[in-house]
């Protein structure tokens, strides 16, 4: 397979949400910044392959082949990220990028080889799960700080919004995977929070708590 064929699985898995539901070519073409043509193209060319459905109109699905694929990409990316960071003291910030270009080494071995390395993570830098060598992620009862009520009591797990602003704001303020945050107060006016964070208050506007995902704490 190519480069370009692993982009696109990896983006219809995630624009399905890991399911087998169809993805216009529209959503995929703004997702991958390129024309609903070239869509139209690659998708042609992966149904033939027996990596998609491909239905004029309707859109691309993953094919069990397709998605077994996906997941694999992901399961690579994921764990480069991990390495990236335990082994090679690379920032969460820095690591998608490199990343997105080892996702493509062939090696299953190596791959195998990290994780055993790693002691098999379940979770990449950025809380997102990783999945296991036969495509099974590992489950947590998770929301966004955003959807908490007050007085609750989570545990930050992961981040919705990966990117690199993002993830330098969380760091200049000391917000971090593993952090525990306590809901005091919810502005109605704009939704902002006002928080307890490792025994110290602050407040955090709705966007940065629609991007945080919590576990509950027991």
């Amino acid at each position: 397979m190519t480069r370009s064929e692993e982009n696109y699985l990896k983006t219809i898995f995630h624009l399905g949400g890991g399911d087998s539901k169809s993805i216009t070519t529209n959503a995929i073409a703004e997702q991958m910044e390129t024309k609903p043509s070239s869509v139209t193209d690659m998708a042609k060319k992966l149904s033939e392959k027996g990596l998609v459905d491909y239905v004029r109109y309707q859109g691309v699905s993953l094919t069990t082949a397709g998605k077994k694929t996906a997941l694999s990409i992901i399961r690579k990316h994921r764990l480069w990220e991990v390495f990236l960071v335990k082994k090679l003291d690379f920032s969460w910030d820095e690591v998608h990028e490199v990343a997105e270009q080892l996702e493509h080494i062939k090696s299953e071995k190596l791959v195998d080889k990290i994780d055993e390395l790693l002691d098999f993570p379940k979770y990449d830098p950025h809380g997102d799960p990783i999945p296991t060598k036969d495509g099974k992620f590992q489950e947590r009862d998770e929301k966004l700080l955003s959807e908490m009520p007050i007085n609750s009591i989570g545990i930050c797990v992961g981040v919705k919004d990966s990117s690199v602003p993002f993830l330098k704001f969380l760091d200049k303020n000391n917000i971090a995977l593993g952090n525990t945050i306590q809901v005091l107060d919810k502005e109605d006016f704009d939704n902002s929070l006002r928080i307890q964070m490792d025994g110290k208050e602050m407040r955090i506007s709705h966007q940065i708590a629609s991007n945080l995902y919590v576990k509950k704490n027991d």
